[in-house]
């Protein structure tokens, strides 16, 4: 038990220092919090109930693990998004300059962890650690769409304890508190020239003396999740999973730099940040099927409640300062999901896949530092059970992104950021392992 603990306390720490991630879910979710249910695309994974991930997915599953139970897991996500300029222009009519941008995504590491601990014949105990939003683009600096974007970070880290209670042979229930932690990091240019030139000063043009502003912010907050998990018949079992919205208010610091010395205004200058988001409440609903001994079918669907976030507002302490505004309209979201299961002893084949949406509603509405689109997720896994105790197993996903489309007008918010106009090609890899340890 000592050991189990040690091993715990160890990897809490590396999630603590990985916790950085890119969103391979809709939006800025990330879905990879199991490495088996990666193998299904994660298909079924409220109904599963297969190891101690279950906590993430339905804790309610935790009551159908016969000993306590350690699961450590590492996602490696290789992202690719590619932005093409269809004729991007300033407000005057003028061509934005700067390259495309190169590619904006980069490989990160997602780690999580889970442990459950069997309390009697009725009640488990569960601790999951995990980051369930994410988001990692980086442009290069000169690129057409500067003033909208360069650098774009969220990172999260979520403590979730959790308690299932077997009310019956047949009835799960489970609930759990979520402490969730999120800071975001966003950079962009700022074009000195068009706002002097609008302010009236002489001898400046339009693009000739860029700045840039960076955002820094933090913050933790709560929520919590619940789960139920019935069983229809010895081999067929249906789950049902909520997780609760979790709002945050953000503080932090605006930092701005290669602000030109002719500035005429009191504003440009460093100051204290807030902001306010709600990142969504979801339900999941699986059910998982077992054709024979060896075969099973799973499949799943979740609602997203992506319309939280409407907008993505910074306010200044500096009165000066007038909002930082960048409009999403994001909608709610559903992700559908299928795969099977083969398990000829010792080893455990699984495939998947999933139909993905993006909660951008059309390219009016679509931002650089979001580059999301519609995707398809096909998957494949195998485990392995070296003994009663230990197993790995590992995951592959590919994720096929429709073309992005992006269109912004250079009005209201974006006067002075300019009228991006262009499409993304985008697609994720994504590699995972995991060990499991039960006792």
């Amino acid at each position: 038990m000592k050991g189990a603990h040690g091993a715990l306390v160890a990897l809490a720490g590396l999630v603590l220092i990985l916790y950085g991630n890119p969103a391979a879910g809709a939006g800025v979710a990330i879905t990879e919090q199991s490495i088996k249910g990666l193998g299904t695309a994660f298909a079924g994974s409220a109904a599963a109930a297969e190891d101690a991930s279950t906590i993430f997915f339905n804790p309610a599953g935790l009551s159908r693990l016969e000993h306590s139970q350690f699961v450590g897991g590492i996602n490696v996500a290789v992202p690719s998004a590619k932005f093409r300029n269809h004729g991007s222009t300033l407000a005057n009519g003028q061509a934005l300059t700067g390259g495309e941008g190169g590619d904006a995504g980069s490989a990160v590491v997602i780690p999580n962890l889970y442990y459950s601990q069997r309390i009697n014949d009725r009640l488990v105990a569960g601790l999951g650690v995990f980051s369930p939003f994410g988001l990692n683009t980086t442009y290069n600096a000169d690129w057409v769409g500067r003033y909208h974007a360069v650098r774009s970070e969220l990172t999260s880290l979520n403590l979730n304890p959790v308690v299932a209670c077997r009310l019956n042979d047949k009835l799960s229930v489970a609930a759990g508190f979520n402490a969730q932690y999120l800071k975001a990091t966003l950079s962009n240019a700022i074009d000195f020239g068009t706002i002097f030139a609008f302010a009236g000063v002489a001898g400046v043009t339009p693009q000739s003396m860029d700045g840039y502003v960076t955002f820094r912010a933090d913050n933790w907050s709560w929520g919590y999740n619940l789960g139920a998990l019935y069983e229809l018949t010895p081999g067929t079992r249906v789950g049902v999973a909520y997780r609760s919205r979790v709002r945050h208010t953000l503080s932090g610091s605006a930092d701005f730099d290669r602000v030109p010395a002719l500035n005429p205004t009191p504003r440009f200058v460093d100051t204290g940040i807030t902001s306010t988001v709600t990142m969504p409440d979801s339900v999941t609903m699986g059910i998982r099927h077992n054709l024979s001994s060896q075969m099973a079918a799973v499949a799943d669907i979740t609602w997203t409640n992506w319309s939280t976030i409407d907008e993505l507002r910074i306010r200044f302490d500096n009165p000066a300062e007038t909002d930082a505004v960048t409009t999403v309209h994001w909608r709610d979201t559903f992700r559908y999901s299928i795969g099977g299961i083969y398990m000829p002893g010792l080893w455990t084949f699984r495939m998947g896949a999933a139909y993905d949406q993006s909660p951008v509603p059309d390219a009016a509405n679509a931002t650089p530092r979001v580059p999301d689109s519609d995707r398809i997720w096909l998957a494949a896994g195998l485990g392995y059970k070296f003994n009663k105790g230990i197993s790995v197993d590992a995951g592959y996903a590919h994720l096929f992104f429709t073309e992005g489309e992006i269109k912004k007008e250079a009005a209201g918010e974006n006067l002075l950021r300019g009228a991006l106009a262009g499409s993304y090609e985008s697609s994720v890899n994504i590699f995972s392992a995991a060990v499991s340890w039960t006792f």
